[in-house]
Formats: C-alpha cells, structure tokens, sequence
C-alpha cells in the first residue's frame, strides 16, 4: 500500500496538468519553448504515473480496470468483477 502522501502528490499532478492543458497546447503550437519553461515542472503530463485506484501501487497497473494487477486477482478470485472467472483448459 503506497503512502498517502505519494498518493496525495500524484492527484496534485493530475490537477495542475488539467489547469495548464490549454497554456501548454498554446505555446506549444508558437513555438514559445521560452514561455513553456517557465511553467511549473508537474504541469507537463509526462511527469504523470498510473496508480491503482485502491492501493496507489505504480507497478501492473491494468488500464482497463484502474487497479494494479495484484488488486484485480484478489478481487477476481472473490468474484467482485463482474464476467471474470479463473482459466482452465
């Protein structure tokens, strides 16, 4: 389970990239890198990181569920996601 304040920070990050998506776009598209590096460093998106929804892990995060591939098995195997089942052959 990640720390709540690593957690807290990523959230902030979403934030300000929203805030300055349009600023950004902007600039980019004049050429302005000058202006571009004046803004803050969280506000571009490549500093973003997918985090799982429920316990902020960074690593085998599953796009299509929002959570960390440790969560998606545990949650799976008490058959708290809907259309998932246990492969056998």
């Amino acid at each position: 389970m990640a720390k709540e304040g690593i957690k807290a920070r990523e959230v902030k990050r979403q934030k300000l990239v929203a805030k300055f998506a349009d600023k950004r776009a902007a600039l980019k598209a004049a050429g302005d890198y000058a202006a571009l590096d004046k803004l803050p460093k969280n506000a571009s998106p490549v500093r973003l990181h997918n985090r799982c929804k429920l316990t902020g892990r960074p690593k085998g995060y599953m796009r299509q569920f929002g959570i960390s591939r440790v969560t998606f098995r545990e949650m799976a195997l008490d058959g708290k996601i809907p259309g998932v089942t246990k492969a056998s052959w």
